[in-house]
C-alpha cells in the first residue's frame, strides 16, 4: 500500500503489466467493498500470458488502471441499484422468467499484438451515452452524473498515457451493456524474464 502512496519517480522501468492490472483490479475492489460491504461483483481477467516485461511509469501507469477499474465499479454498482429498485417495482417471479439476474461485472485484458500493449477496461454497467468520445476525454469528461464526479481522473489519465507513455486511451459504448476503456501502449521496449 505504501507504493501506492508515493509520488511517482517518472522513470519507465520493466514492468509486468498483468501483475499491475490484477493488484489494482484487487485494490479498487477491495476499497469499494470496505466503503460498501453489501456491494458484490464478478472480477474476470484475461490476461496474455505471453506478455514480457514492458518499460512504463508502474507507479503512474497504476494511476491510470485504478481510476479506470474504480469507474468501471461505480459504473456497475449503479447499475445494480437500479436493477434492485426495478425488480422492487416488478414480482420476482416475472422479472426472473424474462431476464436472469444481473451480474455486476468488471473485465481486464491485456493482449500484445506486433507493435503495442493493449489493455482493456470493461464494465457491464449501464453504458456511456453515445455523445462522450475520445475527445472529450482529454478534456474534463465524467462518466459519472453531475455533481458525483469531476472528470479530472480520466483527463489525468488521458495525460499519462498520451503525454507521458505516447499510448491511446479509447471508449467505447458496448450496445448499453457498458462501457470498455482501452489502453494503447507502443511497445518501446519488452524484457524477457
Amino acid at each position: 500500500m505504501l507504493e501506492h502512496s508515493r509520488a511517482s519517480t517518472g522513470v519507465k522501468e520493466p514492468t509486468d503489466l498483468n501483475a499491475l492490472a490484477d493488484e489494482y483490479l484487487r485494490l479498487a475492489y477491495h476499497g469499494l467493498r470496505a466503503k460498501d460491504n453489501s456491494f458484490n461483483a464478478t472480477m474476470e481477467t484475461h490476461f496474455d500470458p505471453d506478455l514480457h516485461l514492458v518499460s512504463v511509469i508502474p507507479l503512474d501507469i497504476g494511476r491510470v488502471l485504478l481510476n479506470l477499474i474504480n469507474n468501471a465499479f461505480y459504473a456497475v454498482a449503479e447499475r445494480s441499484r437500479s436493477t434492485v429498485h426495478q425488480r422492487d417495482v416488478e414480482t420476482l417471479h416475472a422479472t426472473s422468467l424474462q431476464h436472469p439476474p444481473y451480474q455486476p461485472t468488471v473485465t481486464i485484458s491485456t493482449q500484445k499484438t506486433d507493435n503495442q500493449i493493449i489493455i482493456k477496461v470493461q464494465d457491464n454497467g449501464n453504458g456511456i451515452p453515445k455523445s462522450h468520445t475520445r475527445e472529450n476525454i482529454s478534456s474534463r469528461f465524467t462518466t459519472k452524473p453531475t455533481g458525483q464526479g469531476t472528470g479530472l481522473g480520466l483527463s489525468l489519465a488521458y495525460d499519462i498515457l498520451v503525454k507521458g507513455h505516447g499510448g491511446i486511451l479509447e471508449v467505447k459504448d458496448a450496445n448499453d451493456q457498458g462501457a470498455i476503456f482501452i489502453i494503447r501502449l507502443p511497445i518501446v521496449a519488452t524484457y524477457l524474464i
